[in-house]
Parts: C-alpha cells; structure tokens; sequence
C-alpha cells in the first residue's frame, strides 16, 4: 500500500518551501512594486541573493520577495542603502538569537523534565537511612527537605 506520494496514491502537496527559487525578475518585481533593474542593483549592492538557474537567470524565492519588499519599505520611508543594510543584519542577528534562545529553552525544559522524572523515582525508591539526631525541615513541597548539619565542637 503506497502512502501520500507514492505510486498510486495522490500527492499531497506541504507547505510552499520559503527559499524555493521559482519567481522570475519580472515577476519578484511586480510582487515588490520594484523594476527589475532595481532588483539587479540591490544584487550587485548585496542585499539580496537570488538562486539561478543553470542558464544563468536569476530565480526569486518568496523569502526574497518578502526581503524586497522590506527593502522598499525602508527606502520609500528615507533610509539610505547603507542604514537597509545594517537593519536587514540586525534582524537577521535578532532572528539568529530568537532561534538559539529557542533551543535553549527547549533544552532547559528537556533537563526540567528529566529532574521530574528522576525525583519521581527517587520518591518511590526506599526512603533513606537518616541519623535519628539530625533535624530535618520540611519545605512547602512534601518532597522537599533541608537536612541541616552541625559539627560537634570537643
């Protein structure tokens, strides 16, 4: 039994891929409002990078129409070629960030949950010896205790 897209069954299509390079110069500029020949000089300046084919025409993904009409924005509000570019590095840093502070999160509460699980069996494993002269205080979790030591002096 073949499953979606496999021989005989109907191919689902996923979400569009954002960096697939499938718009032509003319039409990445009718997206942006843009003429081509900005959309060349905006290449040549290294704001955007668009894919090619192996005849050498250039190919636009939506990520680079989004990044163009970022662009325009910018330069219709007054900001030079030079202050689009710093912008455009700091957002890319900024999402850098956002990304990695996301994995760190993820790990974070990856270990959380491994603490929970390993204090979960620890509860239930046999209670530990304790020395009867040792005071203990219970904390507001039933779980938790503070064993406090005191050193003989003699």
């Amino acid at each position: 039994m073949a499953g979606p897209g496999g021989a005989g069954g109907p191919r689902r299509p996923g979400p569009p891929d954002p960096d697939a390079a499938v718009f032509v110069i003319s039409v990445a500029a009718e997206l942006t409002g843009l003429h081509p020949q900005t959309l060349r000089a905006y290449e040549r300046m290294g704001l955007i990078n668009p894919g090619r084919t192996g005849g050498g025409g250039r190919r636009y993904s939506a990520r680079d129409v989004d990044r163009l009409r970022d662009i325009a924005e910018l330069t219709a509000a007054g900001t030079g070629i030079e202050g689009v570019r710093r912008i455009l590095d700091l957002e890319n840093h900024l999402a850098a960030l956002r990304a990695r502070n996301d994995e760190l999160v993820a790990e974070l509460e990856a270990t959380r949950d491994a603490l929970r699980q390993a204090l979960a069996q620890r509860r239930t494993a046999a209670p530990a010896v304790r020395p009867a002269n040792l005071p203990v205080l219970r904390g507001p979790d039933p779980g938790q205790s503070l064993v406090v030591w005191r050193r003989n002096r003699g």
